[in-house]
């Protein structure tokens, strides 16, 4: 029986780099890290899903297969194959097999309308979409109009037009792979909100997959042993990169669930043997107000979360006997930039500090907090938060200018303003202005201002972050109505119903005579932030629900 990371004595434990020296060399490709993993242990368990145990090299095996059918279907290196989809063991064999091919995983939200995805799967340019029955009914529709209309198939069942992947793999064409993968190769492109209002496409190559799987080795000294349970969702850079990259670092497995279910959680992690989890600020926020009935002893013994605040962390680890809580900062555009050394010491409310890799030799991430002319500012003083990595995007796609502005001297220009201590620890102060923090998702405020106000009846319409109580924001939409056409509170639900996904849809709405404007003409949101009664007189749209 192995011993459970409970039971492991400190004496035990591997350090970081000794993990990683387990495992023999790789030409730095995803294919490569998986095959010498296979080479080590190729019976050791790599993933669980629902009633599923994979082990490594079945795995493997098995990414291969589809890496065949999806060349045999036309996919070449550099075309994008989009998942709109949950968490599944099919969407983690896409990513793989995708890599394989040097094609490109582009994620999308299943909870996406037709707007929002079209806009996704347009810009990326998708040659395939893997889908469910439910999502792809979006998906067709979204992707009414391009040039080249994409291959759909369903990642469970088939439909009429729409075959199932278990099918296509039992019928896959035998079609050669190719063998000039490189480490450079682009093979994820996640689309992230911005100030423009329109999402923009962060490219990551396999080799930052591979770093920033090995950081999260160093992050939480994972241990060949360790199980991550994966609560959140595979288009989010965490799962990705953090979860599902440092267990393949690791050699160490996964325990994936479709969806966060905050009723399922304590019973997930005891029945499945987990020993880490990576939660955001909502997550950890609805888990400590759930009724202490659901709390079943675990195995849980590490937690990474970015942002906890000190009153969830100590619940964590007091209530839940969690005791190792690391924190952390990162950007889709910038995973995992820092964060609380393992090992100590841990500062309450910190970010921490610039990562490492397991091997300290190497210069890895480099922090700083700026002025608006890039100079460092003394410790203590509030500016911005630049970041140096080797962990950095290869660019927005097909958008050289504002990946040109996400730059300066090589610094990626985050947006967010923190301040330093003298230790080297990094604080969050506040978020760029025109981005919402919603569940774990960055919401552009520009993007609701400009769907919500192409309603008929809509003057204009400017929405800002509110304290929730989870934690985190929420949405409040200041509306200038046109007049005299008697615009209602239901009538704006009814349109973001039908144009935003859930988590953007606003929980406040304001009715506004006019909104303040900066010298060049934009919405002046600070101003906004600043006046206490517009939350006063604003309807909560969720009590009328």
């Amino acid at each position: 029986m192995r011993p459970t990371a409970c039971a492991m004595t400190n004496a035990m434990l591997k350090n970081p780099i000794e993990v990683l020296s387990l495992f023999p060399t790789h030409d730095g490709t995803i294919h490569g890290i998986l095959e010498s993993r296979v080479r080590l242990d190729p019976a050791r368990r790599f993933m669980r899903f629902q009633n599923r145990n994979w082990r490594y090299e079945e795995f493997q095996n098995e990414v291969a297969r589809a890496a065949r059918m999806l060349a045999g279907h036309g996919l070449r290196t550099g075309d994008r194959l989009a998942v709109m989809a949950p968490n599944s063991d099919a969407y983690l064999l896409l990513f793989f097999a995708a890599a394989r091919i040097g094609a490109i995983l582009v994620p999308v939200n299943p909870d996406f309308g037709v707007e929002e995805a079209g806009y996704v799967l347009k810009h990326a340019e998708v040659a395939a979409v893997a889908c469910t029955e439910d999502s792809l009914p979006v998906a067709r529709a979204g992707c009414a109009g391009m040039k080249k209309t994409p291959w759909f198939m369903l990642l469970q069942g088939s439909s009429e037009g729409a075959p199932g992947f278990a099918d296509l793999l039992e019928s896959a064409p035998e079609a050669s792979l190719p063998e000039d993968i490189s480490p450079e190769d682009v093979c994820l492109i996640v689309y992230t909100s911005g100030t423009t209002g329109f999402p923009k496409g962060v490219m990551h190559s396999q080799r930052n997959f591979i770093l920033a799987a090995e950081a999260f080795v160093e992050r939480m000294h994972l241990q060949p042993e360790d199980r991550l349970l994966v609560v959140l969702p595979l288009f989010h850079i965490n799962a990705l990169f953090y979860s599902l990259g440092g267990a393949l670092a690791a050699g160490a497995s996964l325990v994936l669930v479709p969806r966060f279910s905050a009723s399922r959680f304590w019973q997930t992690a005891a029945e499945t043997g987990a020993t880490e989890v990576n939660i955001l600020a909502t997550v950890g926020n609805i888990l400590v107000r759930r009724p202490r009935t659901e709390f079943v002893a675990h195995q849980i013994v590490k937690a990474y979360g970015a942002p906890i605040s000190p009153e969830i962390a100590e619940v964590f680890r007091a209530q839940f006997n969690i005791p190792v809580l690391i924190e952390g900062y990162g950007m889709t555009e910038i995973p995992g930039a820092c964060n609380n050394p393992f090992e100590g010491p841990h500062k309450t409310g910190s970010m921490g500090q610039a990562a490492r890799h397991p091997d300290h030799s190497r210069t890895f991430a480099e922090m700083r907090v700026v002025d608006s002319a890039g100079n460092k500012v003394p410790d203590g003083e509030v500016g911005e938060i630049v970041v140096r990595t080797p962990i950095v995007m290869k660019g927005y796609y097909r958008d050289p200018k504002q990946t040109a502005a996400a730059f300066r001297d090589g610094w990626f220009l985050t947006g967010d303003m923190g301040y330093r201590d003298s230790d080297g620890f990094f604080y969050f102060v506040a978020r760029s202005t025109e981005i919402i923090r919603k569940r774990g998702e960055n919401i552009s405020a520009a993007e609701l201002d400009r769907v919500i106000g192409r309603h008929p009846k809509v003057t204009e319409a400017a929405a800002i972050p509110v304290p929730s109580e989870l934690g985190e924001d929420e949405i409040l939409v200041a509306v200038i109505p046109k007049q005299d056409v008697g615009l209602t509170a239901e009538q704006v639900v009814e349109w973001c119903t039908h144009h935003l996904a859930p988590v953007k849809r606003p929980r406040y709405l304001v009715f506004v005579d006019s909104l303040p404007y900066t010298p060049t003409h934009r919405i002046a949101r600070f101003k906004l932030k600043q006046d206490p009664t517009l939350l006063a007189r604003a309807i909560d749209l969720q009590a009328r629900s």
